[in-house]
């Protein structure tokens, strides 16, 4: 038999969760001295205890644990109860690995302050394009806001002019403007360049416009569009040191997107004039 301070130990948990496990019924000692109150523990019961601390971890809340436990939760269920942890977990991690990329782009943005090549950043005409595009609505114009939104819109988009039988005669071009509805949120434009005549791609839901040119001012931007804030502040800081003024939301061209988005290339074309 165990002391409940030589069980927490060797279990590596705290005597104050081994008497709240007691009162609520989850793992009661083997035996409690009725003069004292000590309570002691046998060795088998270190196998309970390693499933509630493993459960716990799962993210099982303590009633979950008990019924799962006592066998007041089938195989099936316990099957989709940790199919549904996994998921959650899973997108768990990705946010914060998205999160993290966010910072590593705030770091790297503050650590090239005061560092503004010459040569990054080019003013030229951009001409008129063509575009099949869908559109969506984002909450803002942050990376973990638009990005959500315009994956899903690409991933639709090509399926549905190859079904129409428009074929892209070049790259892709995003583009963003404010949404009706105000409060921050952003139209997102998931387009792409085409020769189709301009109006409705019938039957899909996508529309051909024709984007007017425009003078810009424009950065090249390698990797993935979550990393991208460096590239916009260095622009945004050339544009204040050279006399422009930003006149709407840039306009991203997908120059080259391989499966590997560490190693996208993408155009930030800002609309400018001379402030």
């Amino acid at each position: 038999m165990f002391t409940i301070g030589d069980f927490a130990r060797y279990g590596r948990v705290s005597r104050r969760m081994l008497r709240h496990y007691d009162a609520i019924g989850l793992l009661r000692p083997d035996r409690t001295d009725p003069a004292t109150g000590y309570r002691f523990y046998g060795a088998a019961q270190f196998a309970r205890l390693n499933r509630i601390i493993a459960l716990k971890d799962l993210g099982f809340t303590l009633q979950q644990v008990r019924d799962v436990l006592d066998e007041r939760v089938g195989p099936e269920e316990l099957r989709g109860m940790l199919r549904l942890r996994r998921s959650e977990l899973a997108e768990a991690v990705a946010a914060a690995t998205a999160r993290l990329a966010q910072v590593e782009a705030r770091l790297r943005s503050i650590e090239s302050e005061g560092h503004m090549p010459a040569d990054d950043v080019v003013i030229k005409t951009v001409p008129v394009v063509r575009v099949a595009d869908l559109t969506g609505t984002a909450a803002s114009y942050e990376p973990q806001d638009i990005g959500p939104v315009i994956g899903p819109l690409y991933e639709e988009l090509f399926p549905l002019l190859e079904s129409a039988g428009v074929r892209p005669t070049g790259p892709g071009i995003a583009r963003y403007e404010d949404a009706p509805e105000g409060g921050g949120a952003i139209v997102v434009h998931a387009g792409v360049t085409v020769s189709a005549p301009v109006g409705p791609v019938a039957g899909t839901g996508v529309r051909v416009v024709e984007l007017p040119p425009f003078e810009a001012a424009t950065i090249v931007h390698r990797g993935a569009m979550d990393d991208v804030l460096p590239a916009a502040q260095t622009l945004a800081r050339w544009l204040d040191a050279n006399g422009y003024r930003s006149t709407g939301y840039a306009r991203e061209v997908n120059l080259e997107c391989p499966a590997d988005r560490s190693r996208w290339v993408t155009e930030l074309q800002e609309p400018v004039a001379k402030a």
